[in-house]
């Protein structure tokens, strides 16, 4: 009885680990990772100089992100100025207080991350650059009956 007893318990606790263990290790489920993993599906053209009114800035905590309209500067491949988009249309530039003072490189369409003081990750996402869907195949059709 006490192996019996011990065989569930144990069997219960593998689970639940096994369990704890996937959950753990999906990606979160947000407004960056849902970008990310698009451009990552479909790649990007590059971004070229020039002021974007179609970026969008997100502010990413732990698991959790927020993404709002803006705008982005580019120049030589890199982000050097993001600003925020107001209800009322006009631009609040985004300045944070940073860890490290590292260019903003754009790679497939999405900025470096810059670390602020508060431990907050910024990047800057290009979505006019995502490649468009790739076309599907088109299926044959089946055999007909007087075929």
């Amino acid at each position: 009885m006490k192996r019996a007893l011990l065989f569930a318990f144990s069997l219960i606790m593998f689970t639940a680990v096994g369990l704890n263990a996937q959950t753990a290790s999906q990606e979160p489920n947000n407004c960056y990772t849902k970008w990310k993993n698009k451009f990552e599906e479909r790649g990007a053209e590059d971004v070229k100089d020039g002021i974007y009114d179609d970026a969008i800035v997100c502010f990413r905590n732990g698991n959790s992100a927020e993404c709002f309209t803006g705008r982005a500067e580019v120049k030589s491949g890199k982000v050097i100025a993001m600003y925020l988009r107001l209800e009322d249309g006009s631009y609040e530039q985004v300045k944070k207080k940073l860890k490290f003072d590292v260019p903003m490189v754009i790679t497939n369409g999405i900025s470096a991350a810059l670390l602020t003081m508060d431990d907050q990750l910024i990047n800057v996402i290009f979505p006019k650059a995502l490649k468009p869907k790739k076309a599907g195949y088109v299926k044959a059709p089946e055999p007909g009956g007087d075929e």
